[in-house]
C-alpha cells in the first residue's frame, strides 16, 4: 500500500522540534507506527513491544535495554513496557534536547496517567484517529485552510468558493460502509467482513482481556455491537445496561473502556447553565462507521441506501471528520449537542472564543429552510449568546447560502 499523507504530519514536525518526547495515541491499526516511520524513520530506530514476548528483556532490565540504543527512538506500543518510563524521564532530565523519543500507544487506561506522572513537562501527547475522507483521497497534506478552519471564520470572511469538493469515485454508501482504517484501503469489498471480524476478535481477546476485568467476553462483544447501533444518539446508561442485563455502573464502566481504546467518543449537551451542561445526557459516537456497519451486519454498501441506520452513520461520519480535522489543527473548539424536551435539536454546536456555531448534518441532497429549524430554535432560546454563522452539511453538489448567516456545504469538502 502506498503511503497517504496525514493531517497530523505538520503538528508532529513542529512538536518534534520542541519537546524531547512525543506520545502518539490512537486505536489499533489507525497508522501510528506508519506515520512516525514516514516522518522520522530515516533517523530513528524503531522498536516494537509485545504483551507476551519481552522484547530485548526490556521489562526485566529496562536500563540495560536503553544502553543498547541511542536516540532518536520510536518506541511502539509503549504500554507493554511501562518500566521504561522512569528511565526515559531521567534520560531527558540529563539531556533535554528535542526529538529524542517517539512513543505510541493504543490503550490509555493507565498509559496517559503513567506518562503524565513520570514525564510531566517532557512529553507532548497527540492523538491519531482513522483516516479522514481527504486523507483517503490523497489530500491529507494540502496547504492552506481546510473546510473545518473555514467554518470558524467570521461571517464577512466566509467565501463559499473555498469549499472545494474532494475528488472521489466512491458513493456516500461506500464511504460509510468501508470506514477509515488505513489497512483496508486497497482491499476489495468482498474480504472486508473477515477483516473487520478479525479486528473485533483481536480487540476483544487481546486488548480488552489485558486492560480490563470483563468476565464475559461474549456479552462485551454484544455490548460493543449495541453501542454501534446507538451511534449518534443520547446515551442512557440504565437503558443501555438493561438491554444486556447489565447494571448502569457496568454499562458506564464498559463505555469508559471503549473510550479508553478510542472506539467511542461522547460530547456533552449544551445548556445555558454550566451545571446542567455537565449533568445532561451525552451523545455518543462510534469512531469508525465501517466497523459500526460490520457490527450491525450490514453486508454491502448498497444495503445502506435504505437502512434505518443510514442517518446515524452519516452523522457519525461527519462528526468524526470534524473531530479528526481539528485534532490536527492549531485550535480546537468545544463540542456540544443540543436537544429540548419538546424535540428541538441541533446535531453539533462548536464553541470557540465564546462564539457558538451550530451545525446540522443531513444525509439528503435537497436542503430547504425547514432543515434549519433546530438552528433557528437554538438561537431563539439563547438570544444573548454570541452567535456565529451556522452550517448544514449535506450530500449537495456545491456550497450555497441558505439564509443570511446559514450556509449549506458538501460533506466531501477538502
Amino acid at each position: 500500500m502506498n503511503y497517504k499523507n496525514r493531517h497530523l504530519e505538520a503538528k508532529l514536525q513542529i512538536y518534534s522540534d520542541t519537546f524531547p518526547a512525543l506520545l502518539l495515541t490512537g486505536a489499533r491499526q489507525v497508522g501510528k507506527s506508519t506515520l512516525l516511520k514516514h516522518i522520522f524513520g530515516n533517523s530513528a530506530t524503531t522498536l516494537v513491544f509485545d504483551p507476551v514476548i519481552d522484547i530485548h528483556n526490556v521489562r526485566q532490565d529496562p536500563e540495560f535495554f536503553l544502553k543498547q540504543f541511542s536516540p532518536p527512538l520510536i518506541l511502539d506500543e509503549i504500554q507493554y513496557a511501562p518500566e521504561l518510563l522512569p528511565l526515559l524521564k531521567r534520560k531527558i532530565d540529563e539531556d533535554p534536547h528535542p526529538g529524542q523519543y517517539f512513543l505510541t500507544g493504543s490503550q490509555n487506561l493507565a498509559l496517559i496517567n503513567n506518562i503524565s506522572e513520570s514525564m510531566a513537562g517532557r512529553v507532548i501527547c497527540l492523538n491519531l484517529w482513522n483516516m479522514t475522507h481527504a486523507e483517503i483521497s490523497g489530500s491529507g497534506s494540502l496547504p492552506g485552510n481546510t473546510w473545518t478552519e473555514l467554518i470558524l471564520k467570521p461571517l464577512n470572511e466566509i467565501d463559499l468558493g473555498q469549499f472545494q469538493r474532494t475528488s472521489t469515485d466512491k458513493s456516500i454508501f461506500t464511504l460509510l460502509w468501508r470506514g477509515g482504517y488505513p489497512g483496508i484501503l486497497d482491499l476489495s469489498n468482498n474480504v472486508l467482513f473477515d477483516v473487520f471480524q478479525s479486528y473485533v476478535r483481536t480487540y476483544i481477546e487481546r486488548d480488552i482481556r489485558r486492560i480490563a476485568e470483563v468476565s464475559d467476553q461474549q456479552v462485551f462483544t454484544r455490548f460493543v455491537s449495541l453501542c454501534a447501533a446507538l451511534t449518534a444518539q443520547e446515551i442512557n446508561y440504565s437503558k443501555l445496561g438493561r438491554e444486556l442485563g447489565l447494571t448502569p455502573q457496568t454499562a458506564n464502566r464498559w463505555i469508559q473502556i471503549l473510550k479508553a481504546t478510542y472506539q467511542w467518543i461522547e460530547i456533552p449537551p449544551y445548556s445555558g447553565n454550566t451545571i446542567k451542561r455537565l449533568s445532561g445526557k451525552p451523545k455518543g459516537y462510534f469512531t469508525d462507521t465501517g466497523l459500526a456497519a460490520h457490527l450491525q451486519r450490514i453486508s454491502t454498501p448498497e444495503t445502506l441506501s435504505g437502512h434505518p441506520l443510514l442517518g446515524a452513520l452519516f452523522e457519525t461520519f461527519i462528526f468524526m471528520e470534524i473531530h479528526k480535522r481539528f485534532a490536527a489543527a492549531s485550535r480546537t473548539p468545544n463540542f456540544y449537542h443540543w436537544r429540548t424536551h419538546a424535540g428541538a435539536e441541533v446535531d453539533l454546536i462548536m464553541e470557540i472564543d465564546g462564539i457558538f456555531r451550530p451545525v446540522e448534518i443531513k444525509c439528503k441532497s435537497s436542503i430547504s429552510i425547514t432543515d434549519a429549524r433546530g438552528i433557528l430554535q437554538f438561537r431563539k432560546t439563547y438570544p444573548k449568546l454570541r452567535h456565529g454563522p451556522a452550517f448544514i452539511i449535506a450530500v449537495v453538489d456545491k456550497a450555497f447560502r441558505l439564509a443570511d448567516d446559514i450556509f449549506v456545504i458538501p460533506f466531501d469538502c477538502t
